[in-house]
Order: structure tokens, then sequence, then C-alpha cells
């Protein structure tokens, strides 16, 4: 049987390349791999050029002197170390903010009650409003003769599954004439609210066996209403609140200051204003300044006088003023208000100055 081949065609006796023989020393670049005498020092694996193997030979590299790095560095421009830097910055912001709501969402998330239909700001309003008008008529509309009429009003707009008596013992007798509603409280939730109703009613007494009206007299209630998803329902029975008088508030508007000059010119022009409006639109139109339209109170009353007048000062075109008026009524009967009234100068075609009503109120 034949002894194996060595690789490389190497003969039996004749030394290995790259070990070195007893007494010889080492190649330098064994020494400087750290291979111990007699051991074999790892071959270097051969890169094959893509080329081929009769590729050019690439460019020789200069030595390196001592202490010189196998690269070059370059100078970097302002702008590019500005823009590394600003994205850098924009990234860890983002990061951070995203950071931020999120663990914010874990400690207290927006929870939001399975009643809630809507939020505050797009509560009906206006729906509340109608629907605690008609309730506050029912509910303080009465008659013993005919209980049964007051339930079915109250139901219209009390929510299913509530008494529509409504608190009423069934006995006595009044009626709601009118109701005007004011002010809506919306609940923070968005669900309730309350609305202010003022309303006019007309008491009866009873008089031997016959109910007799009385006096009018003018009630307020709080309505409680509650949105669903289909209406406005009321959501239990009212309560009176007091509708006491109010002071003005301390930051009136000033009347200004007044131009007894101007005053004591206009006062005759003033009275025949009044009198034509309180007659007819023609005779309002003769009277008031070019371009202006005032409707007048075609005949409702008379004018019986003008107690005040007064006009304040201001610009050379446009006033201020104030006309406390007496109304005749029907029979003896008379009333006093009082108007403010804008006036605007005009210029006639013969150079006349005048000055007019242009705006009431």
């Amino acid at each position: 049987m034949a002894p194996p081949r060595r690789p490389g065609g190497q003969q039996p006796g004749q030394p290995v390349q790259g070990h070195p023989q007893p007494g010889q020393q080492p190649a330098p670049s064994e020494q400087r791999h750290g291979a111990a005498p007699g051991q074999r020092t790892p071959e270097r694996l051969r890169q094959r050029s893509p080329h081929g193997a009769h590729a050019a030979p690439g460019p020789v590299r200069e030595p390196l002197e001592p202490g010189q790095t196998p690269w070059a560095t370059e100078p970097e421009s302002s702008f590019s170390t500005w823009a590394r830097r600003f994205f850098r910055g924009l990234v860890v912001a983002v990061l951070l903010l995203a950071a931020i709501s999120g663990i914010r969402s874990w400690v207290s998330p927006n929870r939001t009650p399975d009643t809630v239909v809507g939020s505050q700001n797009s509560y009906p309003v206006e729906d509340a409003r109608a629907i605690a008008t008609r309730y506050a008529i029912s509910y303080l509309t009465w008659d013993e003769a005919n209980p049964e009429a007051r339930p079915a009003q109250v139901g219209l707009d009390l929510a299913a599954g509530l008494d529509s008596r409504a608190g009423w013992n069934g006995r006595g007798k009044q009626i709601a004439v009118t109701a005007y509603p004011g002010e809506v409280k919306v609940d923070p939730g968005g669900v309730v609210a309350k609305v202010d109703v003022r309303v006019r009613v007309q008491t009866y007494y009873l008089k031997g066996r016959v109910m007799t009206a009385g006096q009018f007299v003018w009630q307020r209630l709080s309505v409680p209403v509650a949105r669903t998803a289909a209406r406005v329902v009321a959501s239990g029975p009212p309560t009176f609140v007091p509708d006491g008088r109010a002071a003005l508030p301390e930051n009136m508007p000033e009347a200004g200051v007044p131009d007894d000059v101007l005053t004591a010119a206009t006062n005759k022009d003033a009275e025949a204003f009044f009198s034509a409006y309180a007659e007819s639109d023609n005779k309002v139109s003769a009277v008031t300044a070019p371009g202006s339209t005032i409707r007048s109170l075609n005949g409702a009353v008379k004018f019986g006088e003008l107690k005040d007048w007064q006009v304040y000062t201001g610009n050379d075109d446009e006033r201020r003023a104030t006309a406390a008026v007496t109304w005749d009524g029907v029979g003896d009967t008379t009333l006093d208000q009082t108007y403010t009234l804008t006036l605007r100068r005009t210029v006639a075609t013969d150079g006349a100055q005048r000055w007019q009503v242009a705006a009431v109120g």
C-alpha cells in the first residue's frame, strides 16, 4: 500500500514549507505574529481579485510614518454640523413627546362616561328652551274639574317612566298663559341642563261654589332637562326660584358730556320727529336724515310731549342724543319712555346745515 501523499506534492523527508528546521530561527514575520518555536504560523487567506489572476496590480501605498494613522480626516462644514445636530435634536424631541404623551395616557386616561351623548358646546340649547317652556306651561296649569288633562300635557315632555302628576294633589285651578325661556346652564357632562323659565299665570279662587278668575302673576321656574339620543326631555319636576330686582352694574357706559348749544338748537326738530314717529312711515321719512329708514309706531299711540331732550358732544358729523317722551294712550292713560337716538349733520343745497335723526336705539 502506497503511503499517503503530502499536500503540494511534497516528498517524504522534505522539510515542510513554513516550518523551521531544528536549529533554524523563525522568520521575522513569524516573530511578529508571536508564533512559538516549533509551531506553525497561521496562514493568511489570499483574497481573489474580482478581475481574475491576470488583473493589473493595484497602486502601491507609501509606507506609513511612525505614529501615522492609516486614514485621513477631512474638515466638516459648519452647515453639515448644524444640520446633523438639528435633526438629531428633532428626533430626540419627537421621541420625548411620544414618551410623555404615552405615559400620561397610562396614568390619566381620557375616560368619557358612557351616558354622555355630546359635549357641552354642542348641546341643543334651542331645543332645551322649547321643551322647558312647554313643560313649564303644562306644569303650572291645572283644573280640579278636569284632573286628567294636566298629566296628559305634562307627559308630552316628561321623560318616560316618571310620574306625570308631577306633584299636584288634584285640587284647585290655575292657568299658565305664557312663558319665556332664559339662560340654559349645561352640566359639564353635557347630558343634563337647567333652563330658566318665567311664566305668567292666572290664579283662580273659590267664590261660593264657583271658581273665579283672580289676578295675573309672574312665576319663575328652573326646569331640569336631559339630552337623549332621540330628543330633549324634562328629567323631573321644576323648582321655584326667586325673581328679585337687581341693581345696575357699576361699569354702565356714561351718557357723555352734554352739548347745551346743540341741544337748544335741535329741540323743535326733536318734537317734530316724535310727532311723525307716532303717526306714519311717510311722515317719519320726511324728517329723518337722507339714507335712513325708520319705521313708525303707525298710530299705536299719540305724541304727548317731549319732557327732556339732550344732545351730547362728539364729532362734527354725528352725535348721540336722549329723549324722554310722553305718549298718550286710550282715555286718560299716558306712558313715559326714554329713547336713545343718533343725529347726523346734513347740508342743504343752499349751504344751510341741519341735524336730523338717523337712527332710533
